[in-house]
């Protein structure tokens, strides 16, 4: 199987994107373009290698070996690139988005019992108001995507008075800093 480059610096692209695979550990990603880049430029020889050889020395089946150099011939470089995928759609819309980050942003009322919200009291939140079910990891996961962190400081207490904290602070007698 020989493999003919479609542009002079195509080998070059080929070699940096899969030392950039090896860094980032995408074995797949590496994979595919070891096998087109062993179609190109054969055994150490320069010799052809057959796709059964290429798909030995890379570990993947012949079919891998050919759909990847198939790609290539095909389309170049830009098939070869990896691509995003689009993944499942958010149990959320966007509307319902904007209500929680809404519901968030206010703090807890008084009915929902707490100082401050914990994954668990979202997941209520959103049963409750949208009908919507999430497991535990799953709301961290729409925190994420909505640009919260379940790592902030905790919020003061609503009956917290900071001119009597200050007033404590001055007046107490043992404090190592004073």
């Amino acid at each position: 199987m020989r493999l003919e480059w479609k542009s002079p610096t195509d080998r070059e692209v080929v070699l940096a994107w899969i030392e950039k695979a090896k860094r980032q550990r995408n074995t797949l990603q590496r994979d595919r373009l070891r096998v087109v880049l062993l179609a190109g430029d054969g055994d150490e020889a320069g010799g052809t290698l057959f796709r059964e050889q290429i798909a030995e020395r890379t570990g993947r089946s012949r079919q891998f070996v050919d759909e990847w150099v198939g790609r290539y011939r095909k389309g170049g470089l830009d098939l070869l690139a990896a691509k995003k995928q689009p993944g499942r759609k958010p149990k959320l819309t966007q509307e319902q988005d904007q209500l929680l980050r809404q519901r968030l942003d206010a703090g807890p009322r008084p009915d929902d019992k707490v100082c401050a919200f914990r994954g668990r009291d979202i997941r209520r939140i959103i049963e409750i108001e949208f009908g919507v079910i999430y497991t535990a990891n799953g709301i961290y996961d729409v925190l994420e995507r909505l640009e919260y962190s379940s790592l902030k400081p905790r919020p003061r207490h609503q009956k917290n008075d900071p001119q009597k904290a200050t007033e404590f602070v001055q007046s107490a007698p043992f404090l190592p800093w004073m």
